[in-house]
């Protein structure tokens, strides 16, 4: 009988948590429109250990000559402490950008100097240019062999990855110095790919930061915030294109072919355009394009100044041949990741860019 009372108590112990715990996942059903997914899951599993500890503790006084209960306590909580740590790894938000700091050196100068300092450090400097063509405002596109041998294994696009900007801007008399911030860009373009480099990724942007702090030791986060793990299927709302969404602009009959014929037409400054750098993988017959948008009325000067000079690092815009196609990310989709705190009343005063740079640059394809 004793037995039988006490397996009776375990019993309502446990049916009383799990009625509480039936409620709450019933409320929680219709609260949770409008909550993410990882939100919704975070508080699934956290009341579920809650439930799991509740049992454990109103039971203790029974089993603690059976069952070391502190050390199941320790357990419950470690599980807590592991799975918050985890979800919050998951769910931490990124920006597309870090500030290093601020100079009283002239632009051209600063840039000089950044210059030489990642050449000695093992980047490979791409380019430089004037967006909008202005004065005090500059970027220097970068990149290193352990990242281009490994972005380009990434079939889709993934060569898309491997081009890193400083981005340089005269505000009030000093020059505000900023980076793409690399995890934020290599999860965004190579998606699930991600994970399979991930260490190279890491030692690229410890690597980087070292080299920087010769000009700053801020490394502030700014430009907007999205969740790590909603970069590699990041879209601005619904019915807006992803990543996977590109827009074709010429094929050719070959690799060769495509890659002289869009070099022929950026030499003439074809689409009112220019080209900043080029990246090409003869091997892999591929190549990426960084081209000035150079347009007083449809370019940069048209749409910086409305969405943001300081998120300058985004620039220039880029084209991807891949064997005899070329294709460029649509303008809904780039122009919101790098600028992902865009509100919808600024994106409608650009509305017609993502179609003016799409013209652009299939000019300079045809």
């Amino acid at each position: 009988m004793p037995k039988l009372n006490y397996l009776k108590k375990k019993e309502s112990i446990f049916l009383k948590n799990l009625s509480f715990l039936s409620e709450f996942y019933l409320i929680l059903g219709f609260l949770s429109v409008g909550l993410d997914f990882e939100m919704i899951l975070i508080i699934v599993f956290k009341t579920y250990l809650y439930f799991l500890y509740n049992c454990f503790k109103e039971i203790k006084a029974d089993v603690i000559n059976k069952l070391n209960f502190l050390k199941m306590k320790k357990i419950v909580l470690s599980m807590i402490t592991i799975l918050t740590i985890g979800f919050y790894a998951v769910a931490q938000d990124l920006s597309p950008y870090f500030k290093v700091g601020e100079s009283t050196e002239t632009i051209d100068v600063l840039s000089g100097k950044i210059v030489s300092v990642l050449e000695k450090n093992g980047f490979t400097i791409l380019g430089n240019y004037n967006p909008s063509e202005k004065a005090t405002l500059k970027i220097v596109a970068f990149t290193r062999t352990d990242i281009k041998e490994k972005v380009v294994k990434v079939k889709d696009r993934g060569a898309l990855a491997a081009v890193f900007k400083i981005g340089l801007e005269k505000s009030a008399g000093k020059v505000i110095i900023s980076y793409t911030n690399p995890e934020y860009l290599l999860r965004a373009y190579l998606m699930n790919n991600y994970e399979l480099y991930r260490n190279t990724f890491i030692k690229f942007s410890e690597d980087l930061k070292n080299t920087l702090l010769a000009f700053g030791d801020e490394f502030v986060p700014f430009g907007g915030s999205v969740k790590a793990d909603k970069l590699k299927k990041y879209h601005y709302k619904i019915m807006m294109p992803y990543f996977t969404d590109p827009i074709e602009l010429a094929t050719y009959d070959s690799f060769e072919q495509g890659l002289i014929k869009i070099q022929n037409n950026l030499s003439i400054n074809k689409g009112a355009t220019k080209m900043v750098y080029k990246l090409v993988y003869k091997e892999e017959k591929v190549a990426v394009f960084g081209i000035a948008l150079k347009s007083k009325e449809e370019g940069e000067a048209y749409f910086l100044p409305k969405i943001g000079e300081s998120n300058i690092a985004a620039m220039p815009y880029e084209i991807i041949l891949q064997d005899n196609v070329v294709t460029m990310l649509h303008g809904k989709y780039r122009i919101a990741l790098f600028w992902p705190d865009l509100s919808m009343g600024t994106f409608m005063k650009i509305m017609s860019t993502p179609g003016d740079i799409k013209d652009a640059l299939k000019a300079v394809c045809n």
